[in-house]
């Protein structure tokens, strides 16, 4: 295989792709599909398994886990495989197009879940379509319940990333572009307090004052993050009480945990395990834990050479990596000790925010990118 004549083919026929790459992803982002609504999370299946069936040949296999429906199409055969992962859930209500209708204007693309990321999942097809038409044997998952932490698709995803050569995530760039070459571990929690309800005027002495506790623990999981580790510890949601004159019985607080690495994902769960009540009377309970382990650099840093060579290869801007404080089902790749490299989907801006777009004019290049780097992680493996 020639590889430069193979790239500069893979970018002349994604340039010519571009309307439909377009079309594509409008399709997709009018079926709305926030993460919590089983039905429209099915709909926008139904809708994505059309796209894909009609660019790839082929029919996704449907698999639904607990109600919420994911979509997989293997290409190609032999013992080497890449996979492609995305989802097309996202954070936005139904209804959210009346008030951020699709549009293309200026170069960029707008409507809701556009950049995260349902013009990653359109891209993920286009750039299998190519590899596989090459002779790649490539995977494509897109799940639909990221969003919320992937309960019903995080065994899928590691199953199916255990089997690749290498995991690349569609997931939407960093700023300028950037690759996301690091991600932190997240854990999610939430904290119980039982107190004793009393007249907040008559006798509040015989209360056990559940909001007092709380603020307690608030400022002692505070304590628990470390920013010379990059560990954050984040008191979030809390609530305490239900009237104005008496003494709270119950409290609970919402604790965001994101980590560099597992030692430090350990250290917090096992101080979160240990907090114990200030008040006398007062009890308190812990629930939760780690929900993805950390994308480290050196999971990323193989495939990022080799996307950096091919993006030269391509013309394309230098490529560049960030380590990013959010997680993707990526972590979960890595997880299982699969090469991955992220943030490989659309170049914008925005994401779970109303400037939410994509840069129209990045769309084929970033596409051919991927595609390119299918074929150049298989071509050394021995499969392409």
């Amino acid at each position: 295989m020639d590889t430069e004549l193979n790239t500069v083919s893979l970018l002349r026929s994604m340039r010519a792709a571009l309307p439909a790459l377009l079309a594509e992803i409008e399709t997709l982002v009018r079926a709305e599909s926030p993460s919590t609504d089983l039905a429209a999370v099915a709909r926008s299946a139904d809708v994505l398994a059309g796209v894909g069936a009609r660019r790839l040949g082929v029919a996704p296999d449907r698999i639904v886990v607990d109600g919420r429906t994911h979509l997989r199409w293997r290409l190609g055969a032999g013992p080497d495989r890449v996979l492609l992962l995305g989802h097309h859930d996202t954070v936005w209500p139904v209804g959210t197009l009346a008030t951020h209708p699709f549009a293309t204007t200026g170069g960029r693309l707008r409507g809701p879940g556009c950049f995260d990321m349902k013009a990653g999942v359109v891209m993920a097809l286009h750039a299998a379509a190519a590899a596989a038409g090459r002779g790649a044997a490539v995977t494509v998952l897109i799940t639909g319940d990221e969003e919320i932490g992937s309960p019903s698709s995080q065994a899928l995803v590691e199953q199916e990333a255990a089997g690749a050569r290498a995991a690349l995530v569609l997931e939407p760039s960093a700023d300028g572009g950037a690759l996301k070459t690091a991600r932190k571990g997240a854990g999610f929690y939430r904290i119980r307090i039982a107190g004793r309800a009393a007249h907040a005027g008559l006798e509040p002495e015989r209360g056990i004052n559940a909001g007092v506790e709380l603020a307690h623990q608030v400022l002692a999981v505070h304590r628990l993050g470390d920013p010379a580790l990059g560990t954050t510890v984040t008191p979030t949601a809390v609530s305490a009480g239900t009237t104005t004159n008496t003494v709270p019985a119950a409290a609970e607080l919402a604790v965001d945990v994101r980590v560099r690495d597992e030692a430090e994902q350990h250290r917090v769960a096992a101080a979160l395990a240990g907090l114990r009540p200030v008040l006398d009377g007062a009890t308190l309970e812990v629930e939760g834990g780690g929900n993805r382990p950390p994308l480290t650099a050196a999971a990323s840093a193989g495939l990022f050479a080799r996307a950096a060579a091919l993006a030269a290869g391509l013309g394309l801007p230098p490529l560049t990596g960030a380590a990013v404080g959010g997680a993707s089902d990526g972590n979960f790749t890595a997880g299982v000790g699969t090469p991955t490299l992220d943030g490989l989907g659309a170049v914008g801006g925005g994401a779970h925010a109303d400037d939410e777009h994509v840069l129209v004019d990045a769309l084929p290049g970033r596409t051919a990118l991927v595609a390119a780097l299918v074929l150049d992680v298989l071509a050394a493996a021995g499969g392409a």
